[in-house]
């Protein structure tokens, strides 16, 4: 098996311990991740989906781009195919600018950059094109600042597509199955990695492996997930993502699934993800703070409405 990413030399975005946490509006406090596993059928789309849409109910900007020619978080998202809206297709191409492709979601909070099927053809016209590899995080410059998470949904492919992507990115977001064949894709993702940090992003880390379509209760998750916390170590997320029929249902409705079912295990799961992430990077969810404030408004309001218990009056018999 490949060497410890824990122990190897891939720059860190910030020194070990530091506690700094940058200004807000600034470049330098936006945090672009890749969902990336070269592996289909991982959860990748569904990942990129339900953490964005997270992240902004905790009151946090973020920016969702379909970067995958399928388009699937575009329509997960309640957007028809249409051919003729502006897409990532034009921001690689540099036909326009990034605050014209933009659209708002149903989310408040949340942004998207549209997928379309024209990417298809992108792998081949940017061959041609100058900073070939860098095009994606150039036209993200004008509006990192606005974005505290940028979420890239990356093809399940190593092409031109998915290079901009991990060039453009700060981190990876690496969902896999608790299975054998997980196992056997680690060696290339660190590959993978070491690749563009040496050729094109040095400043590109590994933000985290996420446990997706997990059943804890067969031996073989167990067993995996063992295996992947002696090489991963911290690396590897404290929380999983389960195997739920909502999140499967969402996408036919358009929707994330904390909108199409807030109660469900799924929404709970990236509501947990979501934390973990802001914890990981010394960000606040402002709507946590707002949800402390109210449930310590509430507690003094229903302590100021507790009545002291009533003194016996003198003439009052005991008897």
């Amino acid at each position: 098996m490949a060497e410890n990413p824990t122990s190897n030399k891939t720059p860190q975005s910030a020194p070990s311990g530091s506690k700094s946490t940058p200004e807000p509006g600034s470049a330098a406090s936006s945090k672009v991740l890749a969902v990336v596993n070269q592996k289909g059928g991982v959860g990748k789309t569904t990942t990129a989906i339900n953490l964005a849409a997270a992240l902004a109910l905790e009151g946090l900007p973020t920016l969702l781009i379909d970067c995958d020619p399928q388009a699937n978080s575009t329509g997960g998202l309640g957007f028809g195919r249409d051919e003729e809206r502006l897409s990532i297709y034009d921001l690689l191409m540099g036909h326009s600018p990034a605050d014209k492709i933009i659209v708002p979601t149903e989310v408040e909070n949340l942004s998207l950059v549209p997928g379309s099927k024209n990417l298809i053809g992108a792998n081949l016209e940017l061959v041609a094109q100058d900073r070939r590899e860098y095009r994606l995080r150039d036209a993200l410059e004008p509006v990192r600042a606005k974005y505290p998470f940028i979420i890239l949904d990356c093809p399940p492919a190593l092409d031109l597509l998915t290079l901009n992507s991990l060039v453009a990115a700060d981190g990876l977001l690496v969902p896999m199955q608790a299975e054998y064949f997980a196992l056997e894709g680690i060696s290339e993702l660190m590959s993978t990695l070491d690749r563009v940090t040496q050729s094109f992003n040095p400043k590109l880390a590994l933000e985290g492996v996420l446990l997706t379509m997990y059943d804890d209760r067969t031996n073989l998750s167990q067993q995996v997930t063992e295996n992947l916390k002696g090489f991963f170590a911290d690396k590897l997320l404290t929380t999983t993502i389960p195997r739920n029929i909502r999140l499967a249902e969402a996408p036919s409705h358009g929707k994330p699934v904390s909108l199409y079912d807030p109660k469900s295990r799924g929404a709970e799961a990236y509501r947990e993800l979501a934390m973990e992430l802001l914890s990981r990077n010394n960000m606040k969810s402002p709507e946590e703070q707002r949800r402390k404030a109210a449930a310590k408004a509430a507690a003094s309001s229903l302590k100021s409405f507790q009545q002291p218990e009533k003194k016996k009056k003198f003439w009052q018999s005991s008897k």
